[in-house]
């Protein structure tokens, strides 16, 4: 059977981060359980869409997932269980962030299945976290990880982000000590991109903050990619590192153009070559949600989307994975890109792979444009 994944959009939050343009909300509790009934509405409706599909991974995210009652995300997820086939051992994360996460939560979320966690702790520098409006600090977090371990959770990934405003090299090396001493299986991080509209690009543009010069922020990537595959952990994709044998498997199926369903608020969706997306108003999902169709591809959208997407991972793209898939081969199919890419030393390519070079890491969206 093929591979699936799940995607479950929660929307709600306790606080909107600043930096946050992703579709999610605070102050809106009063619709969250007209918002789980819809959700689970949706996600019956669509099973015909998987039947000749195994589910290999689901993953909450949101919003804040660990905002709402652990009870609204048991229902949820039985109700997966119930309409769809699920690997056995499938992968299935949840985003969680301390402050809005006990031990009955974990516990509800272990006993159900889940047998991932993402915990969002950003930095390990308190001043830093409510300059971005997190509303934690770093002992809750220590609290949330020892409890998920003592619940009994043994795949956990933290997110770490640089580049913010404020922040030294210092804070970031601190950050990573901590964090390796804690020994997670996985850590991604995240340089800040800032949004239009949001709280953090309103502050900057009005000289209340500022940003790390370009030269900086490299240099703070460089120093965690190093620190952290000293400790042990590979570099996986730009991103994201891991010990041996946990990588995010919900991320990586992406990256490698696996089809997914994305159940929730503006939640997006690629299946049989369309890519798709819920509405993004509340009002209208809950009472008559709608899908929108943004792209149908055809056989060369696919080919370039493959390669946008499998430069992304540190090992890049195998041709004979491509051939299998397409019949093509990328380096005759791509070659005017492939070769301007190779002159500007941003990508290696043999007969086995393509993959970007250290310059290419540092360039990477510049190498993506070419697939675009």
């Amino acid at each position: 059977m093929k591979e699936l994944g799940l995607y479950i959009h929660i929307p709600f939050c306790k606080q909107k981060c600043k930096y946050c343009d992703f579709i999610s909300f605070s102050n809106k509790e009063s619709y969250i359980e007209k918002y789980i009934k819809a959700l689970k509405n949706e996600i019956i409706d669509n099973k015909n869409n998987a039947k000749e599909y195994e589910v290999t991974t689901v993953y909450i995210g949101g919003g804040t997932p660990s905002f709402i009652e652990s009870s609204y995300i048991v229902e949820v997820l039985k109700t997966i269980k119930e309409n769809y086939n699920i690997k056995k051992n499938a992968e299935i994360t949840i985003e969680v962030n301390p402050g809005t996460v006990n031990e009955e939560k974990l516990k509800d979320y272990f006993n159900v299945g889940i047998n991932r966690l993402s915990i969002g702790l950003q930095t390990t520098n308190n001043e830093l976290l409510k300059l971005i409006g997190r509303i934690h600090s770093y002992e809750e977090f220590l609290k949330t990880y020892k409890l998920a371990r003592k619940v009994g959770f043994k795949n956990i990934n933290i997110d770490l982000m640089i580049g913010l405003p404020r922040q030294t090299i210092e804070d970031v090396e601190d950050s990573l000590k901590e964090l390796i001493s804690l020994n997670p299986e996985h850590i991604s991080v995240y340089s800040l991109i800032v949004e239009e509209k949001t709280q953090i690009e309103k502050e900057i543009s009005k000289g209340i903050l500022k940003l790390p010069d370009e030269e900086q922020e490299r240099k703070e990537y460089w120093m965690v990619k190093n620190t952290l595959e000293k400790a042990g952990y590979k570099h996986y994709e730009i991103s994201n590192f891991a010990k041996t044998g946990f990588e995010s498997k919900h991320n990586v199926n992406c990256w490698e153009q696996k089809e997914y369903l994305g159940f929730g608020l503006a939640a997006h969706s690629y299946l049989y070559g369309k890519r798709f997306s819920n509405q993004e108003n509340i009002n209208q999902y809950i009472n008559k949600n709608k899908k929108i169709i943004h792209e149908e591809q055809n056989k060369e959208a696919m080919e370039k989307e493959y390669m946008l997407l499998g430069l992304r991972k540190i090992d890049g793209i195998k041709i004979s994975e491509f051939k299998n898939k397409f019949v093509d081969n990328p380096i005759y199919v791509f070659k005017n890109e492939l070769n301007k890419l190779v002159e500007e030393e941003l990508i290696e390519v043999d007969i086995d792979q393509i993959k970007l070079t250290n310059k290419g890491i540092d360039l990477a969206n510049i190498v993506w444009e070419e697939f675009v």
